[in-house]
């Protein structure tokens, strides 16, 4: 199953890493951990941020794709499930429609 991450990077914490010289081996070593199918680096109200597409089999691997993000930059992770236009008609829209409609 594909999840977007959206990551918030608190400015406090990623400063300091990019000062100490540490940010890119540390935002490797997450990527590396997490093999993200895509990853996007972009602002997130108004804070440093990242869009991830992951696949995932279980939701028992949250854990490993949110804690690197929590334990290096004390970030903010919030998961979405994604489909893609094959999935949302394999979806029984229609039914869906006429049932509840």
């Amino acid at each position: 199953m594909k999840i977007l991450m959206n990551v918030k990077i608190p400015h406090q914490q990623f400063n300091a890493a990019t000062k100490d010289g540490s940010v890119g081996k540390k935002l490797k070593s997450i990527l590396d951990a997490i093999k993200p199918e895509a990853v996007y680096f972009t602002e997130q109200s108004g804070q440093r941020g990242a869009v991830l597409v992951v696949n995932i089999k279980d939701s028992s691997q949250i854990p490993s794709l949110a804690e690197p993000w929590f334990l290096t930059f004390e970030a903010d992770v919030e998961f979405r499930i994604a489909m893609t236009p094959g999935e949302l008609q394999k979806g029984g829209l229609k039914e869906l429609g006429e049932k509840w409609g």
